[in-house]
């Protein structure tokens, strides 16, 4: 499912096409495999926030509300996913679910706006089948969704700890510290 404007559509429109094909583009071209977590890795991540925040920039009200239809089914379907390389994928998946949730639904008032789109626009990344990386392939599948995730994650982290604390929830389990 793809994000198009106001509409959740099965195919992508041009622009998520464009933003897609420019991040890959520029993953391809700039950087050689990761090999650790130094220049590399921070210059990986910065382009990866850029796509998070162009991807919640489209993200309305409207579409928020839209997603609440679909994530009790979605969060069903995050339970399934298999990435042993990236074992808090599923654990992020459903903080962010239920922070939209509770968000959008208006039990929890105190998460920033900006929070709530990357939030919504990570989930309805990670829904979608088709990737930029396929989630078949072998050692790598599941890793735009990790990154894609944790871009959300890192760029609200205080706004999200504050919210895991008050729903009780240890914040180290979600950002892979414990």
């Amino acid at each position: 499912m793809f994000l198009c404007g106001s509409e959740i559509r099965v195919q992508p429109c041009e622009s998520v096409v464009k933003s897609l094909l420019r991040f890959l583009r520029f993953l391809r071209l700039k950087f050689p495999p990761l090999r650790g977590r130094g220049f590399h890795y921070i210059a990986v991540m910065s382009e990866i926030a850029k796509f998070v925040n162009h991807g919640a920039a489209t993200i309305t009200p409207a579409v928020a509300e839209k997603l609440l239809h679909h994530l009790p089914q979605w969060k069903l379907e995050f339970t399934q996913i298999s990435a042993p390389k990236f074992p808090h994928l599923v654990d992020q998946l459903e903080f962010l679910a239920d922070a939209v949730e509770d968000a959008t639904e208006g039990a929890y008032k105190e998460l920033p706006y900006v929070a709530v789109t990357q939030a919504v626009f990570a989930l309805l990344y990670a829904h979608k089948k088709m990737g930029i990386i396929p989630d078949g392939v072998l050692e790598l599948g599941g890793a735009d969704n990790s990154s894609v995730v944790r871009a959300a994650l890192i760029q609200n982290e205080k706004a999200f700890a504050i919210y895991a604390g008050k729903q009780g929830v240890d914040w180290r389990k979600i950002t892979s510290q414990a």
